[in-house]
Order: structure tokens, then C-alpha cells, then sequence
């Protein structure tokens, strides 16, 4: 009900995009010609068009023109072809809600022409509507344009609302970048049950199930999660000799690593950022 009088265009409807529209329309949060979607490509269009019942068009300007919430859903090297697009064609009380990575709420509110904006940080099992969006918006998007917002998020999944912007590039490298994370964790572990002997189906399952058990149940508990490995690693047993391993290959600074590297990233993209990853200066 609270985005009834809503009109929601997508710049740029692809996974991510996709992925709001498909999870507004399966929660009922709106109706199928509140939404216009764009897409450069015709099939694409088309596509789109068959599987929601959804205006689509392959003008970024007339999705936009009537929109009071425009979703800006395209890879950072476009975005300049987007503005381009957009140059005037916004209602200054249109709400741009942007997905870009690195694309700060100044510099997006500066392009479109708009007060308000809010920036927010996906991730990919929002897919099926298990991802956690987190997002920021300047100060001219009020209480109640705020409880729409989070209302349009919660057809992805979980949402998390900060107050400082740069908290969206950290959320860029931990929520963000995670997935990729454990999905590489989880093929080590399968490849390794396939050297063992298993089947991949089997090793496939095994691990699958373990990573999706063992989320649910540290979430679902108030220690801290040294504590719950701590329960299941005895001493002088299998858990035991597998951990040093861990510890030995430097497992926690690896992923410390990496998430700093995405984080610096995410800043040069934003042109926030004095240095390189490596500590030099930016070229």
C-alpha cells in the first residue's frame, strides 16, 4: 500500500534490476503498470516484458520522464551514458535510487538534476530474495519517502540503513563482495571432498547443506562465533589439526586482505580514495 501511488522506472534492468522487480511484483508491493523498465537491447525487452507484464522500452528518457522513483541499475561505466540520457528529463521531486558502485549521492544528485537520492548496496542473493541491501540517503528524502524505500528493498531481502555514506563502500566490500567469497570457499571445500572419493553430487550436497546450516544456526545464537567453533574443535581432533592448517595458511588475513582491496576499489571508483590498494598514490 505504500508505494500505491508510486511509478518505478529502471534504468538498466538487468540481474539487479531484474531481481526488484521480480521480488515487488511476487510480494505484491505493486502493480505491473506502476512499472517501465529500460533496456538497450530489444529481446532483452521483449524478455522482460512476457515474464512480468511490465512496460519496457528501450529509451532510457521516456522510462524516466513520468517516474517518481527512478532506479538506477547499470554497471559504473555507463552510468555517464545514463546522465546523459537523463539530462533534464527528471521531476525535481523524483527519488533516484542508485545501485552503482561508487557513485557518490553528491555527485548522482549534482547529475540528475535531484535533491533527493539514495544510494544502496545490493548483493546477489537478493537474486531470490535472500540478499542484504544497505543504504544511505541525503537528507531531503524524509521519514515517509524513507519507509517507501525500505519498502522497495524488502523485495530483495534484509535491509540495513546508515547514516554515513562511506559506510556504503565498506558494505560494497564485506556484503557486497562476500558472496563471491564463500562461493569460492565452498568450491575448495568441494573440490577437496572430490579428492577425498566423494561424488561431486555428493561433496556438492555436503558442503551446500553445512554452509547453509551453519549461517542459520550462528545466527540464531548470541555467542560470538569463536565460541561455536570452539565447541566443536576438541582437543588433539580432526577439527584441531584442520584449524591450524587454516591458521597456517594465514585463512584470516587472506579474507582481511581481500576486503580492503575491494573497499579501496570501490573508493577509486567513487574518486574517494588517495591511494592505491598497495598505499601509493593514485595515477
Amino acid at each position: 500500500m505504500a508505494l500505491r501511488d508510486e511509478t518505478l522506472a529502471f534504468i538498466g534492468c538487468g540481474m539487479m534490476g531484474e531481481a526488484m522487480v521480480k521480488g515487488l511484483l511476487r510480494e505484491g508491493l505493486v502493480d505491473p503498470r506502476q512499472i517501465i523498465a529500460s533496456h538497450p537491447r530489444a529481446e532483452r525487452c521483449l524478455e522482460l516484458e512476457n515474464r512480468y507484464g511490465i512496460k519496457v522500452t528501450d529509451d532510457n528518457a521516456e522510462a524516466a520522464s513520468d517516474a517518481t522513483f527512478v532506479v538506477v541499475a547499470v554497471k559504473p561505466q555507463f552510468l555517464g551514458e545514463v546522465v546523459n540520457d537523463l539530462d533534464g528529463v527528471l521531476n525535481m521531486d523524483a527519488t533516484v535510487l542508485s545501485v552503482v558502485a561508487g557513485a557518490t549521492m553528491s555527485r548522482l544528485g549534482s547529475d540528475f538534476g535531484v535533491s533527493r537520492v539514495v544510494r544502496v548496496m545490493p548483493n546477489t542473493p537478493a537474486q531470490i530474495g535472500r540478499g542484504m541491501s544497505v543504504w544511505a540517503a541525503t537528507d531531503t528524502v524524509d521519514e515517509a519517502g524513507r519507509k517507501k524505500v525500505r519498502v522497495i528493498l524488502s523485495a530483495l531481502g534484509a535491509e540495513e540503513y546508515v547514516i554515513h555514506e562511506n559506510e556504503l563502500d565498506m558494505a560494497t566490500a564485506l556484503s557486497g563482495t562476500g558472496p563471491a567469497f564463500v562461493f569460492m570457499f565452498m568450491e575448495a571445500l568441494i573440490d577437496a571432498g572430490v579428492h577425498m572419493g566423494f561424488s561431486r553430487r555428493v561433496a556438492e550436497k555436503l558442503v551446500f547443506e553445512t554452509v547453509l546450516g551453519a549461517a542459520e544456526f550462528a545466527k540464531g545464537e548470541p555467542d560470538h562465533l569463536a565460541k561455536l567453533r570452539n565447541q566443536v574443535t576438541s582437543p588433539g581432533g580432526t577439527t584441531a589439526a584442520a584449524h591450524y592448517q587454516l591458521e597456517r595458511g594465514r585463512l584470516r588475513t587472506v579474507l582481511s586482505d581481500a576486503v580492503w582491496a575491494a573497499y579501496r576499489r570501490c573508493q577509486q571508483l567513487g574518486g574517494t580514495a588517495e591511494t592505491d590498494i598497495n598505499g601509493g598514490p593514485l595515477k
